[in-house]
């Protein structure tokens, strides 16, 4: 039976693809719109096009653009496989010319599939897991949106009030941001006095606010001068604090989403038990893995996406020259490492590794390495056998000390 290749330069608005035989001779070159009627209609002409053969196809994307993409050729049983952005992007050097357009994307991909044998092939999504990798990534702008914000407040308030700027741990003391929505100046705070602004505090909820409040008025009493712009400075402050505590609000909406979603998830029980992963960097776990083994045929495989599998720099006569992959999830890398990071902290057999590996003459970060890829056994054995963490660690692939 004779086999062809499809290759699509997935984008968001249109996708380009090129379809190829055996030789690499291209008999299709096409632009269609990122619309289902569109797929369908690609995925009648190429089918018409090889007559029965067998069709492969390849795209460099295996989510945002290309989801609707792959759903579609996967409800209507066709083989995909992912090819990295950065590997189309090497490739493309050594192919003629300088020159780059979607169609000479989309014929790389297709021959990069015909010629290789290491692509990964994108499997159904784990609905559950989709989910997570969506609320995670909101979740994510939204502290870094709860974080610019901080920033801003406390760059705006150390113009006028510095005294205040520097008595709270804004990032930490919703009662401090509580405050700000109430009390911007010196004048209005000590006009205010201590028991009016501990009342209002305690009316909004917020967590000892006599020690708020008494620690605000210290630093009123303490600056009597009036800052040119100071009016115009604490209204923008008073709207900062009411954008950051609504940002705080969502957040903790959607890590309650994801808590919910999470501990519906088949490996959630596992995940839990293992020393380090509370729901949320468990949520993160399975979200970024796509909540399956069946793309990680073995421990190394998984470490080695994580990014604690270091990989040999070796030339000649140097040899055991180790450094970070160049190519790995920073996300799942983060995740592991947050999670080894408690465990050396409470657990105690995580603790006595850390301090061997820190004996051993590593700092800090590299001892949490060690200790993140140690890990990644047990996990991956966890969840292949389906079972929860005990002292007693379940059989796992050794690693050397």
């Amino acid at each position: 039976m004779p086999r062809f290749w499809a290759g699509i330069d997935a984008g968001k608005a249109h996708h380009h693809c090129v379809v190829i035989d055996e030789n690499g001779t291209r008999l299709l070159s096409r632009k269609i719109a990122n619309t289902e009627d569109d797929i369908l209609g690609l995925l009648a002409e190429v089918t018409e096009l090889t007559a029965g053969g067998e069709v492969v196809w390849a795209t460099d994307l295996n989510q945002g653009g290309a989801a609707l993409l792959i759903a579609v050729l996967a409800d209507n049983g066709q083989a995909l496989l992912y090819i990295p952005g950065r590997t189309v992007h090497h490739a493309a050097r050594t192919y003629h010319g300088d020159g780059k357009t979607d169609a000479k994307d989309a014929a790389i991909i297709a021959d990069q599939a015909r010629m290789r044998r290491d692509l990964t092939p994108v499997r159904s999504a784990d609905e559950i897991a989709v989910e997570l990798r969506m609320l995670a990534s909101h979740r994510a702008d939204l502290v870094a949106d709860r974080t610019r914000a901080i920033n801003r407040l406390r760059a705006t308030l150390l113009e006028y009030f510095p005294g205040l700027e520097a008595a709270f741990d804004y990032a930490g003391r919703k009662a401090a941001v509580i405050l700000l929505t109430q009390y911007q100046t010196p004048d209005q705070l000590r006009r205010a006095g201590v028991a009016r602004v501990t009342g209002r505090l305690r009316k909004a909820g917020a967590r000892l606010p006599e020690q708020i409040a008494q620690t605000a008025l210290d630093a009123a009493h303490a600056q009597h001068t009036v800052v040119a712009g100071q009016d115009a400075a604490a209204m923008i402050v008073k709207r900062l604090a009411t954008e950051v505590l609504r940002l705080r609000e969502e957040v903790e909406e959607v890590e309650s989403q994801l808590e919910t979603r999470f501990r519906r998830h088949q490996h959630a029980e596992p995940l839990l038990s293992m020393p380090g992963f509370g729901p949320l960097l468990a949520a993160e776990f399975i979200a970024f893995t796509g909540g399956t083994l069946t793309a990680f045929e073995s421990a190394d495989r998984l470490a080695g996406v994580t990014g604690v599998a270091p990989v040999p720099r070796d030339s000649g006569r140097i040899s055991g020259n180790l450094h970070r992959p160049k190519r790995y999830s920073r996300r799942l890398l983060r995740t592991c490492y947050l999670a080894a990071e408690v465990a050396a902290r409470s657990h105690p057999e995580s603790r006595a590794y850390y301090d061997r590996k820190r004996r051993e003459g590593k700092n800090h970060k590299q001892a949490v390495l060690a200790l993140a890829r140690r890990r990644i056994n047990v996990i991956w054995a966890l969840l292949r056998d389906g079972t929860t963490f005990h002292q007693e660690s379940p059989p796992s692939t050794p690693i050397a000390a």
